[in-house]
């Protein structure tokens, strides 16, 4: 599958971790300026390499968690980040983060999140729709001829709906949880539509997050779950009876977890890059991608980390292709499927259906 069909096709990104998508040289320029206890010199061979072996991928998450710790930053990444896929032809993004507290520069969970929704309003070089409107406003989509850009005035310009994830660590206790999902409820007309568990996966119980989650569902919000990442059947069982709107990874599955899995339908982000550097699988030849696509199961390509794991969207696609065989009209149509367990609103998804609708004329698929 050439890389440049990948590119051109309009794809929805589900599992971004926005501090996990940052660039590589945004994020030599912050190690490089940095005055405290990091020596660039010790991180600089981490940071321009492309291939990360595991102790690197982790040394990498400990620098960005280190070097994105004021408000500024935030701002220009999640800038950046949007900017980024944008470029790729993501049409719908669904970026998920951490609200952090930095009491020694007044940073509050509250004010974590209002620098990310400031970097989606900075960003100028393509149309960010992050903000629900009513039923009744324009879509974002709609005056588009049928072509992945419009070319507007002569210069290439791209759209992309954003929409926010809050993401509880597994590290937090409870209070610190319902925190989070309050503030979720609260910016509810920003655009933050749903609520994500994640962090290290050998840390924390189920039963620590399970009230904040439970609150998170009865009032509307969107729920996913980072969900095996590592061997932990007794959570698995549990998560899957929780019944979430989506999960991601699925690595680590019993066979009765598959079976409940896909009796289920509940749709999978499957982050083929990162599985396989993580040492989630051993390889992607035996990747499960291939046992629930074949199944028909719900699923959608993501990236995970595209900074730490030296990838992006159209390149996890590519993959998909060359690995498992799948032809430009199964490409396609896994993509526009993941319009259907995105967490907008109904008149998002339908802008998005007739979007792709009118690209896939175009692309001949």
């Amino acid at each position: 599958m050439e890389m440049e069909w990948c590119v051109s096709m309009p794809k929805v990104e589900l599992h971004a971790h926005l501090n996990g998508s940052i660039r590589v040289s945004t994020l030599l320029e912050l190690a490089k300026a940095e005055k405290g206890d990091i020596d660039f010199s010790e991180v600089e061979h981490v940071i321009v390499k492309y291939e990360r072996s595991l102790i690197e991928v982790f040394k990498m998450f400990d620098l960005i968690h280190n070097l994105t710790t004021d408000h500024n930053t935030v701002t220009r990444i999640t800038k950046e980040v949007v900017e980024d896929f944008a470029s790729e032809n993501v049409v719908y993004l669904e970026l998920r983060t951490t609200p952090k507290r930095n009491d020694s520069i007044g940073m509050s969970k509250r004010s974590y999140v209002e620098a990310v929704l400031k970097g989606l309003r900075s960003v100028s070089s393509v149309d960010v729709a992050f903000i629900p409107h009513n039923e009744d406003s324009k879509s974002l989509f709609s005056s588009l001829p049928t072509i992945t850009n419009d070319k507007c005035n002569g210069v290439a310009r791209k759209r992309i709906y954003v929409r926010l994830l809050l993401s509880i660590d597994r590290r937090e206790t409870t209070e610190a949880a319902l925190e989070t999902v309050k503030l979720a409820l609260e910016m509810r007309h920003l655009g933050v539509v749903g609520i994500d568990l994640s962090g290290n996966p050998k840390v924390g119980e189920w039963t620590t997050y399970l009230p904040a989650l439970e609150f998170a569902k009865e009032q509307g919000l969107h729920v996913t779950l980072h969900c095996g990442e590592v061997p932990n059947p007794e959570e698995v069982h549990n998560m899957l009876d929780f019944h979430p709107q989506r999960i991601g990874h699925a690595c680590f599955f019993e066979d009765e977890h598959q079976r409940r899995l896909k009796s289920s339908k509940i749709p999978v982000e499957i982050c083929l890059t990162s599985n396989v550097r993580t040492l989630s699988v051993p390889s992607i030849d035996v990747h499960h991608f291939v046992d629930l696509y074949n199944a028909k199961h719900p699923l959608v390509l993501c990236t995970d980390d595209s900074g730490v794991f030296s990838t992006c969207l159209s390149k996890e696609y590519k993959i998909a292709a060359d690995s498992f065989g799948l032809g430009r009209r199964e490409m396609f149509e896994l993509s526009r499927n993941g319009v259907e367990h995105i967490f907008a609103d109904s008149g998002v998804k339908e802008d998005l259906r007739n979007f792709f609708n009118s690209v896939a004329k175009n692309m001949e698929v």
